[in-house]
């Protein structure tokens, strides 16, 4: 992957900074799982310098681009790992409490877990893993392309230079945010682990909306889908919030201003998108137990 596309995995952090600091990296790298969030993490790491060697893939079914890296010295499902300084479980969280379990003998103690499913709680994963520096960490689908958004807390045991190296290893894929207290990790799941599907959901009612107003269906689709992608750029690559780029766009008694009376009055998205985030909120509690 060239430098570009590594700067673009880590706004704001110049490839340069990212890889000094996989430069000290010492012990080993324990992937566990190696799906879709899995697989762009650690594309993310390779790509921004960590040696190969000092990963080490649990993967009961490796892709084939997964399989492919024990070329580059990636080790693949070895029989043991004696110098773990980081386990990042990229399971199923409905594989968490068979698995999760199974990784404490990994543990060192100096070695800090890092858990990107949704659900379980610190509690649980202390539980399994002992007493032990654990990271819970909620990001999301857009850390495929490097440009997601993770949202991390840690426990009581993660020192500085863990949650250092912890920001270094989720920034591979975007933007982190750091909190303190892990019951607004459910809040955090319905507003950004989630929000993607909601934008997605706007691509397709607006394409839907084009066909009915008497567009081809498949102009309709390609609007929707630039107008969204294009608009999401703008608001990424601009320094006003989002109701002035809203307002910018908008000319009294113009044909966007009708929309948007639509769209804001009191049964409008404003309060339909408070019922969704609270429904999705309510859902995450739930989920985690």
């Amino acid at each position: 992957m060239d430098s570009g596309l590594a700067a673009a995995r880590c706004p704001g952090v110049t490839v340069r900074d990212m890889s000094s600091s996989f430069k000290d990296f010492s012990g080993t790298l324990v992937l566990v799982g190696a799906g879709k969030m899995g697989g762009a993490m650690l594309e993310g790491w390779l790509a921004l310098g960590l040696d190969p060697a000092k990963i080490a893939i649990m993967e009961p079914k490796p892709s084939d681009n997964t399989t492919a890296l024990a070329a580059r010295g990636v080790r693949l499902n070895p029989a043991s790992v004696n110098d773990a300084s980081v386990i990042v479980i990229a399971i199923k969280p409905q594989d968490a409490a068979a698995v999760v379990p199974t990784l404490k003998p990994l543990a060192r103690a100096n070695t800090v877990a890092i858990s990107i499913m949704a659900g379980p709680k610190i509690g649980f994963l202390q539980g399994a893993l002992g007493d032990l520096a654990i990271v819970r960490a909620m990001p999301n689908t857009p850390a495929a392309i490097g440009r997601g958004i993770t949202v991390a807390v840690p426990n009581a045991r993660v020192s500085r230079d863990q949650r250092t190296l912890a920001d270094t290893l989720l920034h591979a894929v975007g933007v982190v945010e750091w909190i303190d207290d892990e019951t607004l990790i459910d809040a955090v799941t319905a507003v950004s682990g989630s929000g993607p599907a909601y934008v997605f959901l706007l691509a397709e009612s607006l394409a839907r909306a084009g066909a009915a107003a008497g567009l081809p269906a498949d102009l309709a689709d390609r609007l929707a889908r630039a107008t969204v992608s294009g608009a999401g750029e703008l608001l990424h690559r601009s320094s006003h919030d989002a109701a002035m780029l809203r307002e910018n766009v908008t000319s009294r008694g113009g044909t966007t201003a009708a929309a948007l009376g639509v769209l804001m009055a009191d049964d409008g998205l404003g309060p339909l998108m408070d019922r969704a985030v609270a429904a999705a909120t309510k859902r995450s509690r739930e989920l985690a137990g």
